[in-house]
């Protein structure tokens, strides 16, 4: 640990973040990018990737105000949140947003009156088993909801261009985006000649962590590619999707220092500077297992169960996982979480127990290089490059 960076502080490395970007549009040609800037909304992210040529997902005003000083075009902006205050529109309106998405009625008729003609589309909800962070029903509607909201938006005189999804986050079965663009083309037959000309492919993309096999961004993208040519005859949408994670994640390492090590009804536990509080909000459940290292401390490890310094009883992230660190490892011994540099930072709290928010570190490329970026075309993705 640097003496000039106070433990914990989050390390980022925008030359992973850029490698991780070119990745995918490779994975994914013709399919628009738009990071979700919820992951990370760090302005040196978000301004290296909008001269790589990113569109932005966004979902407050917040967000929509970091985009615009990253210097984002309006008409790279994509509102996704369903669930918006009138004050949200029309600050999205006056920033010339255009593009939004809805699932329910009320939204409908809210962008109707606030954003005449703006372009939406309808989130269907789509099944998220195999995803670490699933939605249990806050958003999304059913096919039969999609086609009447659809039908809703243009007799309200939007522009009704959309359907999507999203599978869920940090999703390990590519199948999952298969069946969602099933019922999104079921979704299409049914509204004929007004069927919607996009298809939002949403997020969810994983990264590696602890626990399982997770697919790499190739393999989703194989089954994002074979879906959509089975039904190229009949529907060819031009495609977007929303990752967020997969952009980030891996470009982040989170540095925490160890407080205490003490036994406890015969186990061991590890009390760290960091926690749920500050940036570590999805060990909730443990659905995510970060990996961990603890450089200068090696040999012999064990179990432990591993928590966060503050007083609250819930500010433990590991009990029933297999977590284990050196057996010699004591007070002012660092510890790395890995693939943390999504929703950490944007997590952490703004001051629980008087500790500060997460600090974040840049790292920048000292080569930086952009590729000619390509608009992609109506009709969307090549649906002749199925294999991987």
């Amino acid at each position: 640990m640097t003496a000039d960076r106070a433990s914990p502080h989050l390390e980022l490395d925008l030359a992973a973040v850029r490698h991780a970007y070119r990745t995918m549009r490779t994975a994914l040609p013709g399919v628009e990018l738009c990071y979700a800037v919820k992951a990370n909304p760090h302005p040196d992210v978000l301004a290296l990737l909008v001269a790589e040529g990113a569109s932005f997902d966004l979902a407050s005003v917040g967000e929509l105000d970091l985009c615009l000083l990253a210097g984002a075009r309006p008409a790279g902006l994509s509102w996704g949140n369903p669930v918006k205050k009138v004050t949200d529109v029309r600050a999205a309106r006056a920033a010339g947003v255009t593009r939004f998405t809805t699932d329910s009625p009320a939204d409908v008729d809210l962008l109707a009156r606030e954003v005449p003609g703006a372009t939406v589309g309808v989130r269907l909800a789509a099944g998220d088993d195999g995803s670490a962070t699933p939605f249990a029903g806050k958003f999304g509607a059913t096919e039969d909801e999609a086609v009447a909201l659809l039908e809703r938006a243009r007799a309200a005189g939007l522009d009704a261009a959309g359907i999507g999804f999203h599978v869920g986050s940090q999703q390990r079965e590519p199948s999952a985006w298969t069946r969602a663009i099933d019922a999104s083309a079921r979704v299409a037959a049914r509204l004929g000649d007004h069927a919607p000309r996009e298809l939002n492919l949403g997020g969810g993309f994983p990264t590696t962590h602890a626990g399982g096999l997770t697919p790499d961004v190739d393999a989703c993208a194989a089954a994002i590619r074979d879906a959509l040519a089975r039904h190229a005859g009949r529907w060819r949408p031009r495609p977007y999707a929303e990752p967020g994670r997969a952009l980030v994640a891996d470009a982040g390492v989170l540095r925490a220092e160890v407080v205490l090590v003490a036994q406890r009804a015969g186990r061991r536990w590890v009390y760290l500077d960091v926690g749920r509080y500050q940036g570590l909000a999805e060990t909730e459940g443990e659905m995510i297992v970060y990996r961990l290292r603890t450089p200068g401390r090696g040999g012999e490890t064990g179990p432990v169960v591993l928590a966060g310094p503050t007083c609250d009883g819930d500010d433990v992230l590991y009990r029933d996982a297999d977590v284990r660190l050196p057996l010699d490892l004591g007070p002012g011994d660092v510890v790395e979480f890995l693939g943390a540099g999504a929703y950490t930072s944007s997590y952490a709290s703004v001051g629980f127990n008087g500790l500060p928010p997460l600090p974040t570190h840049v790292r920048h490329d000292p080569i930086a290089t952009h590729a000619t970026i390509e608009t992609p075309e109506e009709g969307g993705i090549d649906h002749h490059t199925s294999q991987h």
